[in-house]
């Protein structure tokens, strides 16, 4: 276990901080003049990092005996939606979530904000346009049902803990697994494949930059309104297809698509657009990124 300053930076603890999004969200805390610690579970010899799995109780509340946090983002978890394994979704997504909160409950330093990250995959095929945090969820895959389980557990302990929970919808980046689909289409483009192979392409999704959201973490985290619920997104519904067509215009040619049935999801969620305005009120943060300007910084793959 890494030895840590005892300086007067407040300190904020991020899990999955290695992860796409941690790094992101550890850049804007520590602009933000905090000291970062990640919670990693294996075992690593950076810096201002504590190993422990989520699924490891005794080493959990050990870690968080240690760390003292003041801010907690809680990032790590099974974020891809099409993982084969509907059980390791539960344990790490529900199970995991949980035993960090009994270990933060458990420790003598209270943090002054727990956030925690659900997914705007828990609202499923909402008939609502925007959808507002008080849109009824209606999950349609094993891996939104896990977030949403996560949220409910998460209220019994906000007694104990000062909880806020976000629900990002899609966003993506320089960084971004290819296993990912804006990834997936911006590395064909870059490497000029000629052909791809996608699922259904006739879906709308509200895509927001990295950047903002890891702004958003920042803006939640500075003010912590415990026990609310945000959404994190631009509120611009893309398709997959305009998609391609920005990607056309930035490599300079058109890649053509070949639909392979596999990679069609059953209860595919069609069109999901958020409305990040209790966000904004509540914070200031707003996203400011357009799409196209993320898809050329992918583009370049330049961080």
């Amino acid at each position: 276990m890494v030895s840590l300053s005892d300086g007067q930076r407040p300190r904020a603890l991020i899990t999955g901080h290695d992860g796409f999004t941690g790094a992101y969200v550890a850049h804007e805390m520590e602009a933000a003049g905090y000291e970062v610690i990640g919670l990693s579970h294996s075992a690593t010899a950076a810096a201002n990092v504590i190993c422990a799995d989520l699924l490891d109780r005794n080493a959990l509340q050990a870690a968080m005996a240690h760390v003292r946090a003041d801010v907690v983002i809680h990032l790590a978890a099974i974020a891809f939606v099409a993982h084969g394994d509907a059980e390791a979704l539960y344990r790490v997504n529900v199970v995991g979530t949980r035993n960090l909160l009994d270990a933060l409950a458990q420790a003598r330093h209270r943090p002054r904000v727990v956030i925690l990250a659900s997914s705007a995959n828990i609202y499923g095929n909402a008939s609502d346009e925007p959808i507002t945090e008080e849109t009824p969820p209606a999950p349609a895959n094993d891996y939104a049902v896990s977030k949403l389980a996560m949220e409910h557990m998460a209220r019994l302990w906000t007694d104990r803990l000062p909880i806020v929970i976000t629900r990002p919808f899609n966003y993506t980046g320089v960084g971004q697994d290819e296993q990912f689909l804006i990834p997936k289409i911006v590395g064909h483009f870059r490497r000029g494949e000629r052909e791809i192979e996608l699922g259904n392409i006739r879906v709308w999704r509200d895509f927001s930059d990295v950047r903002d959201v890891a702004r958003a973490y920042g803006a939640i985290a500075a003010t912590s309104p415990a026990g609310q619920v945000f959404n994190i997104c631009s509120g611009k519904p893309h398709s997959l297809e305009e998609i391609l067509e920005i990607m056309a215009g930035i490599a300079g040619y058109r890649i053509a698509v070949r639909v392979n049935s596999s990679l069609v999801r059953a209860n595919e969620v069609v069109r999901l657009v958020g409305s990040a305005g209790r966000l904004a009120a509540m914070t200031g943060q707003a996203p400011s990124i357009p799409l196209r300007e993320t898809l050329e910084w992918m583009y370049r793959g330049v961080a």
